[in-house]
């Protein structure tokens, strides 16, 4: 996928349609092996390497937006919240679950492409995490 389309900006890499240094653009492109929970042509959910809960699924754009703040079209939030629910069906959350996105450092975000984490399989209790 090149840096092309409506989001594609020459003065600022940032809003490229892919970041070639970005690891989540490497999985949603197969450049780099993970557990897929679901994919469409818009959106890839993946298990995280690093869960904070039972189940712990990120749910990334395959297109590169730093934050969602950064002009993800509505098309791309909704085929992700279709994406939450398919992954909430396939991981068995019938109780619950908590999705976070979080929107640059001091929030705690850490990989700058836009994702939202779909966490549960325990009871996660009222706390942020």
């Amino acid at each position: 996928m090149g840096a092309t389309g409506p989001h594609w900006d020459p003065l600022r890499k940032e809003l490229a349609l892919t970041d070639t240094d970005c690891i989540f653009c490497k999985i949603a492109s197969h450049e780099i092996p993970s557990t897929i929970v679901y994919e469409d042509d818009l959106v890839i959910a993946f298990d995280d390497l690093s869960p904070q809960a039972p189940v712990h699924t990120l749910v990334i754009p395959k297109d590169h937006y730093r934050d969602i703040t950064d002009g993800v079209p509505a098309e791309t939030l909704a085929a992700m919240t279709h994406a939450i629910d398919e992954v909430a069906r396939a991981k068995g959350l019938t109780d619950g679950f908590r999705v976070i996105t979080n929107k640059g450092a001091d929030a705690g975000q850490t990989v700058m492409h836009f994702h939202m984490h779909v966490l549960g399989g325990k009871p996660l209790g009222e706390g942020l995490l």
